[in-house]
């Protein structure tokens, strides 16, 4: 009796398990990705309700099944003004773990966070390892990650983990931090 020879991969299987689904999305002219594995939804456009006293990248907040959610622009984020309302603008809901670790008061699971993104139309699969630092210490845009390049130009991945600073995180999140430092009864 013959015995059965182990199957083998397809040509290509391993390159196709490295790769990655990214929804692609502009500010102005450049294009970023956002890795799909932190995208919960995508929706249309919504009415938010505003929250004053926040930077101006801060849209508002949506009300997602009874629990409010906070909106941040990122064409406003990265000094282009707000997005232009249009049919390829997206409303993304994102899962924000932020990347500080400890003492961040927000669960393992994360927090829904709304990103507001132009051209929002698009995924590609792209293999991470393809990704490359840029070069740059961007202290005020911790949340840009590394580029690569693709036939239509540079892409620049999005980092959900930085997108808010810790003042904002705890302004936006406050339930989040009501309770630190506090004894338990």
């Amino acid at each position: 009796m013959a015995a059965l020879a182990p199957s083998l991969p397809e040509p290509g299987a391993a390159l196709a398990a490295a790769r990655r689904l990214y929804l692609l999305f502009r500010i102005g002219e450049d294009r970023y990705a956002l890795d799909a594995a932190d995208v919960v939804e995508v929706l249309g456009l919504r009415a938010l309700k505003q929250v004053p006293s926040t930077p101006e990248w801060v849209a508002g907040m949506l009300d997602r099944r009874g629990v409010p959610v906070p909106v941040i622009d990122m064409s406003a984020l990265a000094g282009h003004g707000a997005a232009v309302r249009v049919t390829s603008t997206r409303l993304a809901l994102v899962r924000f773990r932020p990347d500080a670790g400890a003492g961040t008061g927000v669960d393992a699971e994360g927090r829904l966070l709304g990103l507001i993104l132009e051209q929002a139309t698009e995924t590609v699969h792209y293999d991470p390892a393809a990704f490359r630092p840029y070069g740059l210490d961007n202290a005020g845009a911790r949340y840009l990650g590394p580029v690569l390049s693709d036939a239509r130009g540079m892409v620049q991945a999005v980092k959900v983990g930085d997108l808010l600073p810790a003042p904002v995180r705890t302004l936006l999140f406050p339930a989040a931090n009501s309770h630190e430092g506090e004894a338990s009864p």
